[in-house]
């Protein structure tokens, strides 16, 4: 399994689908209006795909040329990219898990593996796997704590820390934050950060419900 979704595997269809039955944030709300209108556009244009699209409009200029061919105004354009890029998070650098043995990730990035990304795509053969664990001593516990970390950080919203609330809480990969009851994960996570003093900020029931949503297109 890739670290990020398919892009060319996700028709317009089913980016609509993802999109009507989310939770949206009400910044991203008026993706809602003429939706089905606006993708018929882009099919009419050639774009059948995520990955066309996320090609058609990875830039302003790119944006207003659509919008003038399309009649789909550049604002909604705009706000579809910044919806469909944020499916896409950024690979961490393996620093960022600061909380692990350094030494342990420096001998990683030596070997290349410098992202969350990279590690991930290496956990997922193996013969890396197998090299991997031997790099980091005998013992499976580094590699499988920090393929664990890697697994739950491709999760949209999901930051570092975030990653390591979630092991505590008692969830180990996507797929378990994927079949998850909201209630039961909030709940968790409420006593974890509770616990660990991880964030100030609350998390609410409803962002609890968008991860679910979220992870379950990865799992």
């Amino acid at each position: 399994m890739p670290y990020y979704i398919d892009a060319k595997k996700v028709e317009l269809e089913d980016l609509m689908f993802r999109i009507t039955e989310s939770d949206l944030v009400p910044s991203r709300r008026k993706l809602l209006e003429d939706i089905e209108v606006n993708l018929n556009k882009l099919k009419e244009y050639g774009i059948y795909t995520m990955a066309d699209l996320r090609k058609s409009i990875k830039n302003p200029k790119k944006i207003a040329s659509l919008a003038e061919k399309t009649h789909i105004e550049i604002q909604y354009l705009t706000l579809l990219r910044r919806e469909v890029e944020s499916y896409f998070p950024k690979a961490y650098p393996l620093s960022v898990f600061d909380w692990l043995e350094k030494n342990q990730i420096t001998k990683l990035e030596r070997k290349g593996y410098k992202n969350t990304a990279l590690l991930y795509e290496a956990f997922e053969i193996p013969s890396k796997r197998e090299e991997i664990t031997a790099l980091t001593g005998p013992e499976k516990a580094f590699a499988e704590e920090i393929f664990i970390l890697v697994d739950l950080i491709r999760i949209q919203w999901v930051s570092p820390i975030f990653s390591k609330v979630l092991v505590e809480a008692g969830y180990n990969n996507a797929k378990s934050i994927a079949e998850a009851n909201a209630k039961e994960l909030h709940e968790a996570v409420e006593k974890t950060n509770k616990k660990g003093r991880y964030f100030k900020g609350k998390i609410g029931i409803r962002d609890i419900a968008r991860l679910i949503k979220s992870a379950s297109y990865l799992s």
